[in-house]
């Protein structure tokens, strides 16, 4: 009997998978409970309230001292790890099958897309996904309607400016931006 172990293990270790494959139903159904739940997260505007669903979505406990602002998307929910002190602004999306963890102290902005997922060139292959984690490190700050794409690592202190495509891995203490996102500068911390 098929226990979906297989197909789990491929979505986080970069091998592609097919939509079709009878096997995808174990995903199908993490994504329908996801959904259910996400529907409770928008609706609320009290934060606690987001942090215990989303905690409920990502299937462990958000500290407190992280905050997220609906609405959230998410289609999958279980490849999410979030640290203490992250800030999540409104509208953002995370599609995690390939998984997303975002260290502590991290800034989101609003309408970002963090997205780990992507369809393989073939037209004839198209039903196939291939993921890539996600890896946001420490203070960090994602601008304003950024989207990251799959396989990148956002380096400690980093800045992505909001807008940005972000298609490969963000050095730290570097700002980047544009379409796609190049080096912009390296920041250069003020001691006290």
């Amino acid at each position: 009997m098929y226990t979906g172990i297989e197909l789990f293990e491929k979505m986080t270790t970069g091998e592609s998978f097919r939509m079709d494959d009878r096997q995808f139903s174990e995903i199908r159904k993490i994504v329908q409970k996801t959904l259910k739940l996400s529907v409770g997260l928008n609706a609320t505007g009290d934060v606690g309230e987001i942090r215990k669903l989303l905690s409920e979505i990502i299937a462990d406990k958000i500290d407190g001292s992280t905050m997220v602002f609906g609405p959230f998307y998410t289609n999958f929910g279980k490849y999410i790890k979030l640290g203490k002190n992250v800030f999540i602004n409104h509208a953002c999306t995370f599609l995690d099958m390939g998984s997303i963890t975002i260290e502590d102290d991290v800034q989101i902005g609003p309408k970002v897309n963090i997205i780990t997922e992507n369809h393989l060139n073939d037209p004839k292959d198209r039903k196939a996904l291939i993921c890539k984690p996600i890896v946001i490190k420490r203070n960090a700050w994602i601008g304003a309607g950024a989207t990251i794409l799959p396989g990148v690592t956002v380096g400690e202190n980093a800045i992505v400016a909001a807008g940005a495509v972000v298609n490969k891995d963000v050095k730290p203490n570097t700002i980047v931006g544009g379409i796609p996102a190049k080096f912009i500068k390296h920041i250069i911390s003020k001691e006290s």
